[in-house]
């Protein structure tokens, strides 16, 4: 067996392509009926991404029978997000509720104050010190 050198390629730079480009590299496997690898070649990409952009292209055209369309997609990272920001605010109830926190200090936690320390308790922590809430 060879052993192999160590590779002495360089990084090229993550580069972005606009919609338009991703549709028509999409188009010319897809319509033209060339295949993904050589589309790739031609237009200096790497096989995986192009066939992760005809794969979107393909279930954009017939509805999201096979995958997700990109509207589906927007609406689940959107949904995701705002999913996350609600267990945070639930995280948060339940804290405050162990601890038997006033309900002033719970809205004003949930409008997004920084809240440390109560008023009526000297330097007593509530919700972490003021370097990390």
């Amino acid at each position: 067996m060879s052993r192999m050198e160590p590779s002495t390629r360089v990084r090229r730079a993550r580069r972005q392509f606009s919609d338009e480009f991703r549709a028509g590299a999409a188009r010319l496997v897809l319509d033209e009926g060339k295949t993904v690898g050589a589309v790739a070649r031609e237009l200096d990409l790497t096989p995986s991404s192009l066939s992760k952009w005809v794969k979107q292209t393909r279930a954009d055209r017939i509805q999201g029978k096979t995958g997700l369309t990109s509207v589906e997609r927007e609406e689940l990272a959107r949904l995701r997000k705002e999913n996350r920001e609600l267990r945070t605010e639930r995280d948060i109830l339940k804290n405050c509720r162990a601890r038997r926190v006033p309900r002033y200090l719970v809205d004003q936690k949930l409008s997004g104050r920084l809240l440390s320390r109560h008023p009526g308790r000297s330097g007593r922590l509530l919700f972490g010190d003021a370097a990390n809430p």
